[in-house]
């Protein structure tokens, strides 16, 4: 499985914005945003029942539906019940969603009621990888050790179940942070973690357990590349779902000052920075529309002086350990270049 995702393209298809997060799209732009996606390559697709209350999962399955089964790989969490609730113009941030609220649950038969559930939202006849959502301290905070124990309990065992009768291939958590991915690797046998905003141009907190997780052949799907916005250029001051704080704001606008300098665009930097790490299986991107899909395919695709990732560390923008990886890449892809002619 970890073979077939890292070939899968330059990045993953994060799909939640096909839930409408903080903007409505239509049904048609959705799938527009998948077939941009697919004709450029991705392969690999992640949803989640929270996003849009199981909208994004409804309308992936539907623009996945015309492919061979075969021929892509995609994921979908568990962590959290639909209950049906009244219609709402925004829950969660996210705008329109299905007329359904949600319920924790890391239960072994609240993961199996959800794994069915997504099954028939997305109306397909597997899922590829299923990740437990959102279990971590900072979600949960003093609930946390309840919520834990009843995955350690339920969940994991639940996930390792499906895995050993072949219903899923592959499974994991689909989190935030990174102490709750090394603990709860002592209570069950994971293939791979999905970790969000934690090895990026700001933040490079998930080295050492990427590393970890190299080292173990444990997967890991780095999203979040733009921590939420502030570093995908065009203004945005959200980072990690919520307003910049001055200091963050300075530090991305001396990154982008960097980047200015040697004529890259933002989220070029960004998304490669998070691709480097050799533990990084997959960067995955959240695309909204074909104009987004068409960005994102030119950005993985800019070749990056070297100086520009000496000046960030010079600057104490990164950490030198980061370095060596990045100038490899680069030397890769100029010997590729004369290659090619």
């Amino acid at each position: 499985m970890l073979g077939r995702l890292a070939a899968c393209a330059p990045y993953g298809f994060g799909a939640s914005s096909l839930g409408n997060l903080y903007a409505e799209m239509s049904d048609a732009s959705a799938h527009e945003a998948v077939d941009a996606a697919w004709s450029l390559g991705v392969r690999y697709f992640d949803t989640a029942p929270y996003y849009g209350f199981g909208l994004s999962e409804r309308r992936l399955g539907d623009a996945l539906r015309r492919h061979d089964r075969d021929d892509y790989i995609l994921s979908t969490k568990a962590g959290r019940l639909l209950i049906p609730a009244e219609p709402a113009a925004e829950r969660g941030g996210f705008r329109s969603p299905m007329p359904f609220t949600d319920q924790f649950d890391y239960s072994y038969d609240g993961v199996m009621r959800s794994f069915e559930a997504s099954l028939h939202r997305l109306g397909l006849s597997r899922i590829d990888i299923l990740l437990i959502h959102d279990l971590g301290a900072a979600t949960h905070g003093e609930s946390h050790s309840f919520h834990f124990s009843e995955a350690v309990r339920g969940g994991f065992r639940a996930l390792e179940e499906l895995r050993a009768q072949g219903l899923v291939s592959a499974i994991g958590l689909g989190v935030n942070e990174v102490d709750i991915c090394a603990e709860s690797m002592a209570h069950a046998d994971f293939d791979l973690f999905l970790i969000a905003g934690r090895f990026t141009l700001l933040d490079q907190s998930a080295s050492a357990f990427f590393d970890s997780c190299r080292a173990r052949g444990v997967g890991v799907i780095a999203a979040g590349v733009f921590n939420s916005g502030i570093l995908a250029g065009g203004g945005s001051i959200s980072y990690d779902y919520a307003p910049a704080s001055e200091s963050v704001l300075r530090r991305a606008e001396a990154i982008e000052n960097v980047c200015r300098g040697f004529g890259v665009p933002l989220p070029a930097a960004a998304l490669q920075f998070s691709a480097s790490h050799a533990g990084v299986t997959l960067p995955l991107l959240g695309v909204r529309d074909a104009r987004e899909v068409a960005a994102a395919h030119k950005h993985a695709a800019v070749q990056i002086p070297s100086a520009l990732w000496q000046t960030l560390q010079e600057l104490g923008l990164i950490q030198s350990a980061h370095l060596a990886p990045l100038i490899r890449a680069t030397a890769q892809q100029n010997v590729e270049e004369w290659t090619n002619g």
